[in-house]
């Protein structure tokens, strides 16, 4: 029986990692897609809407489409409270929750159903922060406010943080060729990958 070199073997071991990894990122990416499509029409207590970029101190379009959405939601008797989540970024004048905050006041949403953490910079840490602002009165149910392609992560996250935590994905996104959505679902199989093998280990 001719025996395997060491090469071969590599080489073996090497495919097969990448064939696994190619079905992994398949499989997620299809997940990711297909949850984007899902939205919890049900009443609930409070809406995160998760930060975006802003440009000086307007929300960017992809963020004003998430302000849209929660401010509907709060019109249509969905959601009692907002919450506004995301600190400075780099170059910014003002938070992203601030300038959510305005926008929504401008709306015509009364600031007493506002709250707004300042702190967070990623997903992660919007969903903490937001989850210590609603500790002395926790809500029964939460609808996460965020693009198609971001909600399985971010329900993920929040549901691991303890919140009754359901998708509410903006009806309006700006990725919608594939060519705007391929690079946005590469980087949420990207990060939520990361996130799924970092849990294993908490």
């Amino acid at each position: 029986m001719k025996r395997r070199t060491p090469r071969k073997t590599i080489a073996r071991m090497l495919l097969g990692l990448v064939s696994a990894a190619v079905l992994w990122s398949a499989g997620l990416a299809w997940r990711i897609n297909a949850y984007g499509r899902r939205h919890d029409p049900a009443p609930a207590d409070v809406a995160i809407v998760l930060g975006a970029a802003v440009r000086d101190t307007v929300p960017s379009p992809v963020f004003a489409a998430r302000i849209d959405h929660a401010v509907d939601l709060y019109r249509r008797g969905r959601v009692r409270r907002i919450v506004f989540t995301g600190g400075v970024g780099a170059g910014d004048r003002l938070a992203e929750s601030e300038a959510a905050r305005r926008y929504a006041l401008r709306a015509g949403v009364p600031d007493e159903r506002i709250a707004i953490e300042t702190r967070s910079t990623i997903t992660y840490e919007n969903l903490v922060e937001a989850r210590a602002l609603l500790a002395a009165t926790p809500p029964a149910r939460v609808l996460i406010v965020s693009d198609p392609l971001h909600m399985r992560r971010a329900v993920t996250m929040a549901r691991d943080l303890g919140l009754d935590a359901h998708p509410a994905p903006t009806p309006t996104t700006r990725y919608r060729s594939w060519r705007s959505k391929a690079p946005f679902l590469a980087r949420e199989v990207w990060f939520h990958s990361l996130y799924l093998i970092r849990r294993l280990f908490l």
